[in-house]
């Protein structure tokens, strides 16, 4: 079983790794070493996006798209790059490609924009912020794969600018099925499972 379902032939994965591997550069098809792979260079991601030169910086989508070819730009053709393709994740869509372009706008102009001053929000206001950026995130799903670790990233980066430091997870990977009921919920708008979530981390 794959890790996504994907409509569309162009989705090829690894010879010899039962469809649990994409195919990538470095023709591993074992799901474990390439999990050890991606884990990696996450972590030289995140040493040199909190670096004292990178720290500063202003976020746009297209900082993010660079984070993601970063990551596993040496790795899978697709790194840094808008997925095509549809996708599920058990009987849930995500965004349709058409329509991501049009969304990551909108999520630029509601939740990138507030990086400046986010050192200013309340308590609340930031747990609003990060909780709603994280679901519309997850929702748009823009890339064919890492986008929950991008994502978490994101918020890593926006708690860091506010003096939080960086996030503990393991909350949200223990209590996974309320976490993914929160992401469903915020389809219609309702955030605040969300919010109980970044509330207990932050």
């Amino acid at each position: 079983m794959s890790r996504y379902d994907v409509d569309t032939a162009e989705t090829q994965f690894q010879p010899g790794s039962g469809d649990l591997v994409l195919v990538n550069k470095l023709n591993i098809n074992d799901i474990n070493e390439i999990d050890d792979v991606e884990a990696f260079l996450l972590m030289k991601l995140y040493e040199k996006v909190f670096s004292i030169e990178e720290s500063d910086s202003n976020i746009s989508f297209t900082t993010i798209i660079d984070w993601h070819r970063q990551w596993l730009g040496n790795v899978y053709l697709w790194a840094g790059k808008i997925r095509n393709v549809r996708m599920w994740k058990s009987d849930f869509e995500f965004t349709a490609p058409l329509q991501i372009e049009r969304a990551i706008h909108n999520f630029e102009s509601d939740y990138l924009s507030q990086l400046q001053g986010i050192e200013n929000l309340t308590k609340e206001d930031l747990v609003s912020l990060l909780a709603r950026s994280h679901v519309e995130f997850i929702l748009i799903h823009p890339f064919r794969e890492g986008n929950g670790r991008i994502s978490r990233l994101l918020m890593d980066y926006m708690s860091q600018k506010t003096g939080y430091g960086l996030l503990d997870y393991s909350l949200w990977d223990k209590h996974k099925e309320f976490y993914i009921r929160s992401i469903h919920a915020g389809v219609g708008g309702d955030y605040q499972y969300m919010e109980r979530l970044v509330r207990d981390i932050l």
